[in-house]
């Protein structure tokens, strides 16, 4: 198991990224700790992860409120003794499709502030108890949006999703610079779209993603959690600062 004894907090961990690296982390031996909104999909989460031999709590969270996220891992750490692990699967999408000369300053903004703030405060805040430990390993959620080809600016339109998802990895990358000397590894998992994750089937959409990748394919869920379980473990000690690349090859880089 290569998170055996590791205590792993996961925000957004009801969402199907979120519950995907959730069940996957405890499968590979961490007790979990999951953090959202909604207790009811959290708990659902929980009693899977649990049914399946792993270790699990919940805890309603708001992922935007820095007293809030604080007394979580303070509490944590009480019970648990380390944070280990801190993995923020928030999704911060706001709304595609629409030319930015057509789009409100306000929704062009949001999944930027959003998404910013939220992976500022929960890895700030998991990284004051890392630098006692002198240990651990923040990891972010990014898309293959922050870096897509000038025919795919063109087709997806994604307002302020891709900006937001470039700023995270750049806040990813300055967390590393900062932290690394503390013993702390910060990595972003940038992944392509996952069609598990769409509420609809979007045949042409997806046709036309699929034929821009060099594996013919997108990402699946438990692609995307087996990489971040092994971005988490010490398998990959000497990786921080890096984007792992979960594309198929959409981003070759």
């Amino acid at each position: 198991m290569l998170l055996k004894n590791k205590n792993a907090v996961i925000y957004g961990a009801a969402g199907s990224i979120g519950g995907a690296v959730a069940r996957a982390f405890a499968r590979d031996g961490a007790k979990v700790f999951l953090a959202g909104r909604t207790l009811d999909t959290l708990n659902k989460v929980a009693r899977e992860i649990i049914n399946e031999g792993g270790a699990a709590e919940v805890a309603q969270v708001d992922a935007l409120d820095s007293q809030v996220i604080e007394q979580h891992l303070d509490t944590i750490v009480q019970k648990a003794g380390s944070i280990d692990i801190s993995f923020n699967a928030i999704w911060i999408q706001g709304i595609l499709g629409t030319p930015l000369i057509q789009m409100p300053c306000e929704d062009f903004t949001l999944p930027i502030l959003t998404g910013v703030k939220t992976n500022f405060l929960t890895a700030t805040a998991a990284a004051r108890h890392m630098i006692l430990q002198k240990s651990g390993v923040i990891l972010t959620l990014s898309s293959s949006s922050a870096g897509l080809s000038g025919r795919d600016h063109k087709y997806h339109l994604t307002g302020g999703f891709g900006t937001a998802c470039a700023a995270i990895e750049a806040l990813s990358r300055s967390l590393a610079g900062e932290l690394g000397p503390q013993g702390i590894r910060v990595a972003c998992l940038r992944s392509d779209a996952i069609p598990e994750t769409w509420n609809t089937d979007a045949d042409e959409v997806r046709t036309y993603m699929e034929n821009g990748t060099v594996l013919g394919r997108l990402p699946t869920l438990v692609e995307v959690a087996n990489a971040a379980v092994f971005m988490a473990s010490d398998r990959a000690s000497a990786m921080t600062g890096t984007i792992a690349n979960l594309t198929c090859g959409s981003i070759m880089d």
